[in-house]
């Protein structure tokens, strides 16, 4: 079936979204069919300079929704990314990339897509428009007022993610967008809305390209913001990989083997003995603590390996 034509025209609800900023042209890209590809090129590399720009500018409210979702989380909350098309699989794939990065369980920060994971390789935008769909994603997931919410949408229109937001508002869990439309565009009312104002698209109406970079980028700095926060990053080193490959094993032990000043051979022999953890790692080998002794000191400081040595008053080189 030719793709244009599965889409029911008839009962289609026609919504003008000509007015927003994402959906107008570029001037910029109006010969984008005729320039040569060096050319094309070169407008590509200046637009995207752009994403980085808007990010900054959203510093602030990228700050407060950090600092909210690690109050969530250290409460025993969880983070919900949620989207359709290209912001739900930018959602699943930050989502993804933090057991590995921050052994965190895989209920910890989770994503929904409209049209189920399937939608990761298969078009389904059509999904994008049922309002009722993404309620019912998130309450067979219990979704609670103790959670986090954070709604995808480059032109803050998608149903699927609106009504999402507006379930976790009413609920009372944390509810955040991140849209690439201006306020005086698009007057929405949640707890946070990162705006990340990217401009209209070298292929209009691809958010694909710009605003995805710059969200992108926002969940890279959100979902690192918050493990930081709960103590799963020590100085600029990743303290809770999760050992699952021999890349992690050898990131674990330069780990160890830097911070601790040992060799290859003791620094193996403290993951065996502190069952695969780097953190527990650290913490046995520089203060000669039992596996059970480490264990108990961090949790008493919040899983900290900072608050933990400045409890037993040992710094690491």
């Amino acid at each position: 079936m030719d793709r244009a034509s599965s889409y029911n025209l008839t009962r289609a609800k026609k919504v003008n979204r000509g007015t927003l900023i994402t959906e107008k042209s570029n001037n910029l890209s109006d010969d984008l069919d005729s320039i040569t590809t060096s050319e094309l090129v070169d407008i590509f590399v200046d637009e995207d300079k752009k994403p980085q720009e808007a990010v900054s500018k959203a510093k602030d409210q990228i700050t407060m929704a950090i600092d909210e979702i690690f109050l969530k989380l250290k409460l025993g909350g969880r983070l919900f990314y949620i989207g359709a098309g290209t912001s739900g699989r930018l959602g699943v794939l930050d989502a993804a990339e933090c057991p590995p990065t921050f052994c965190t369980s895989p209920d910890l920060v989770q994503a929904v897509i409209a049209g189920g994971f399937k939608s990761l390789v298969e078009s389904s935008e059509n999904q994008e428009d049922d309002e009722s769909s993404s309620i019912n994603d998130l309450q067979i997931r219990g979704f609670s007022e103790n959670d986090c919410l954070v709604g995808i949408t480059a032109g803050g229109t998608t149903p699927y993610v609106l009504s999402a937001l507006d379930y976790c508002k009413r609920i009372g869990g944390l509810n955040i967008l991140i849209t690439s439309v201006p306020e005086v565009d698009l007057k929405l009312q949640y707890d946070i809305i990162i705006r990340l104002i990217t401009g209209p698209e070298l292929v209009t109406g691809s958010t694909r390209l710009k605003a995805a970079t710059a969200t992108k980028m926002t969940l890279n700095i959100i979902s690192t913001g918050v493990m930081v926060k709960l103590g799963k990053v020590y100085k600029n080193k990743m303290i809770d990989v999760s050992i699952s490959n021999s890349k992690l094993l050898d990131r674990s032990t330069r780990i160890l083997i830097e911070l601790l000043d040992i060799n290859l051979e003791e620094a193996m022999n403290l993951l065996r003995l502190s069952n695969g953890s780097t953190k527990n790692a650290i913490l046995m080998g520089i203060a000669k603590l039992s596996y059970n002794d480490a264990l108990e000191i961090l949790a008493r400081n919040d899983q900290s390996l900072r608050k933990s040595l400045e409890e037993l008053g040992l710094e690491l080189i």
